[in-house]
């Protein structure tokens, strides 16, 4: 996924922003910023990205396995394939094409397939980081009671988003899911604090 140029905004915006705590285990926002353009484009196309209107209270009993099985399943029906090689362009957010896609149509399927199996969607969220390597990376982060767990085409494993060793810029809002709020926590949000 190339999100350098699309995510520009986040590096930006989060420079100014000051370091938000994570109590409890869950991802603070800071303040509102834009969606990224193909989260937009997406948004229009697909009307369960962005309402906040379906699903029903689950445990965090009942929610783990769910989250585990959907993300299990998604990362071994899809390829991994850039945006360029599917769709003819670049930082284009789609369900995956012909079982093919990258970071943000994994998280997008995985999103899509927990509504559909009754997961609130308010409790869901697209994700943008920074990978170990510190390169940009797309995932879904759901938020239960006791945290928020981080859902990756990387990983088969659902993680709590401190074991990533992801560093964690901005997301989907939970309470509006048409608007995008700066996070900025993990090992390398230090760099964009406050100058």
């Amino acid at each position: 996924m190339r999100i350098a140029g699309v995510f520009a905004w986040a590096f930006i915006a989060v420079i100014s922003s000051k370091e938000s705590s994570a109590a409890a285990s869950l991802l603070e926002a800071t303040r509102s910023i834009g969606a990224p353009v193909g989260f937009v484009s997406a948004c229009h196309r697909y009307s369960w990205l962005c309402s906040n209107n379906s699903g029903r209270e689950m445990s965090d009993a009942e929610a783990l396995p769910l989250l585990k099985r959907v993300n299990g399943h998604v990362n071994a029906t899809v390829t991994s394939a850039d945006d360029v090689a599917v769709y003819g362009k670049q930082d284009f957010w789609s369900l995956p094409t012909n079982g093919r896609g990258d970071c943000e149509d994994y998280a997008l399927q995985k999103k899509k397939d927990l509504i559909d199996a009754g997961f609130r969607s308010d409790h869901l969220a697209m994700t943008v980081v920074l990978d170990r390597n510190g390169r940009n990376h797309a995932v879904l982060l759901a938020r239960l009671k006791g945290g928020d767990y981080v859902l990756d085409n990387l990983s088969n494993g659902v993680r709590s988003w401190e074991s990533t060793g992801y560093t964690f810029l901005a997301r989907q809002s939970f309470e509006n899911q048409r608007m995008w709020k700066v996070i900025l926590a993990g090992p390398r949000a230090r760099q964009f604090q406050g100058a």
